[in-house]
């Protein structure tokens, strides 16, 4: 009988040991409450998103003459400019490098330089 009150205070103490905190209980339902918040705002944008997208299918068939056109132009003319933009950057860049190298402000991890060194002969 005594063995048996044994397991159960045995079992009791574990229980109580495993428990989770109070601080771990709080963390876990504020990230269950958030996430389960999220999730709903999620398929309320999506249904809204879904329901905007059947509501104008009409519209851009009528006017799919004007806009496709006018939208290939548009990116073209955007992607124009990210690259314009992206060759100046690597343009300022090597100048920089360049700049920096003759200076001799450049920095070279240690041993490099031997390497270069040895390269060149």
């Amino acid at each position: 009988m005594s063995n048996d009150r044994n397991k159960r205070e045995t079992i009791t103490r574990r229980l109580n040991n495993s428990a989770p905190s109070p601080r771990q209980t709080a963390k876990f339902l504020t990230a269950t409450t958030l996430g389960a918040m999220f999730l709903f705002l999620s398929g309320l944008t999506f249904t809204g998103t879904v329901i905007a997208l059947v509501m104008a299918t009409p519209l851009m068939v009528l006017f799919s003459p004007v806009v496709v056109p006018a939208g290939l132009a548009i990116l073209l003319v955007t992607t124009r400019f990210l690259f314009s933009g992206g060759c100046g950057v690597a343009v300022i860049t090597a100048l920089s490098w360049v700049h920096n190298y003759v200076q001799g402000k450049h920095n070279t991890p240690p041993g490099a330089a031997d390497h270069l060194e040895y390269s060149r002969k």
